[in-house]
């Protein structure tokens, strides 16, 4: 078995969701290797989740979606960025690079097959689906929803001889993060509160639920359950629409947090409702109760990731009914059908009476 050495590099360029779900592997790096140096390649959004884990001693930031196309390969540009990054990262002449990503398209292949090549680290390690020859180390990659995503990750840190320290998600929720939930929030901090998040994220709009159900179920809790409602999200996320349905006033936070900020606020909730996105996995790591609405996602690969030695506080999914043979989204070793099948059936037969008859069974009210 291969052991790092002096210098650890984990190359994680995701979103905020991927990026949550690899911190419990991160964590077995560190318990496993605390002398080591351990460096984190991500993008922005990740940087937000990584930056103040005691873990990780350096983060450095790259375009994620660098060289993921050819015509991203053909500009110029790219390859100038490209070739500043390699050089970047061959300064810190790192002994290992584990490569935290499913190989789904020739061209991410090639990308990561480019970069072990000009970092010439001792080690490299990475998941093989039958297009990861290259690494030295190949952990099997049997496909999405064999396992959890955070499953994946912990068998690429066993591969360099870091067994799981510990299987929950985390997020730092530093004194400044905590000071401006607080300021946020206002009184609310001093009563029961639900956040509701209506997005999706910018990936797939085939996973969101509407958001004027969203509207409606939060409508609900303050009618009958006098229960106030913070909204959160980006402009992407449907909070307009969100806001345009509904007919009680809520607290609308949506971008007026940084994801730290957020995490803290998630903290302070109630319970949490959102969909199939990167929040979800931020209200799992703060520990909130929760419950995630999923459609063409599996949420065997993507659920929320809470096992028992992690808390008590449900973290829940409602799916609704696939008429097909299962999720269609990152299915096998492919993407899938990034827009869903042509009806959605899967989140249309999600009714607002179902989900809030789930939250009243979860004890969430």
């Amino acid at each position: 078995m291969i052991r790092p050495r002096e210098r650890l590099l984990v190359i994680k360029l995701a979103d905020l969701g991927d990026a949550i779900t690899a911190t419990p592997a991160l964590h077995a790096l560190h318990a496993a290797y605390p002398s080591v140096r351990l460096d984190v390649l991500t993008s922005a959004v990740g940087a937000s989740v990584m930056a103040d884990l005691p873990e990780v001693d350096r983060v450095l930031v790259a375009d994620r979606h660098l060289l993921d196309s050819p015509r991203s390969a053909l500009r110029p540009s790219a390859w100038r960025r490209t070739l500043a990054l390699i050089g970047d990262l061959r300064r810190h002449r790192y002994d290992t690079v584990i490569f935290m990503h499913h190989l789904t398209t020739a061209m991410g292949a090639l990308k990561w097959r480019i970069l072990a090549s000009a970092l010439r680290p001792a080690h490299t390690v990475g998941l093989d689906n039958g297009r990861g020859r290259f690494f030295g180390t190949r952990v099997p990659d049997l496909g999405f929803a064999a396992l959890h995503e955070v499953e994946y990750a912990l068998r690429l840190a066993e591969a360099v001889g870091a067994p799981p320290a510990s299987p929950c998600l985390r997020v730092s929720l530093t004194p400044k993060a905590e000071e401006g939930a607080r300021s946020l929030l206002g009184t609310l901090q001093r009563q029961r509160f639900a956040v509701v998040h209506p997005g999706s994220g910018s990936y797939s709009l085939a996973r969101r639920w509407a958001p004027e159900r969203f509207a409606a179920v939060a409508d609900e809790l303050v009618r009958r359950y006098a229960l106030p409602v913070v909204v959160v999200g980006s402009a992407h996320d449907g909070v307009d629409e969100f806001v345009s349905a509904a007919h009680e006033r809520h607290h609308n936070l949506a971008g007026r947090t940084d994801v730290p900020t957020l995490a803290a606020v998630l903290r302070s909730a109630a319970f949490f409702l959102g969909g199939d996105s990167g929040v979800v996995h931020l209200a799992a790591a703060a520990g909130t109760p929760l419950l995630s609405l999923f459609g063409p996602t599996d949420p065997r690969a993507w659920g929320p990731w809470r096992p028992p030695a992690c808390g008590s506080a449900p973290a829940a999914v409602l799916q609704g009914h696939c008429p097909y043979d299962g999720p269609c989204l990152y299915r096998g070793h492919n993407l899938g059908q990034r827009d869903g099948c042509p009806g959605r059936d899967c989140l249309r037969d999600l009714t607002v009476p179902m989900v809030l008859e789930r939250i009243r069974a979860l004890a969430l009210l």
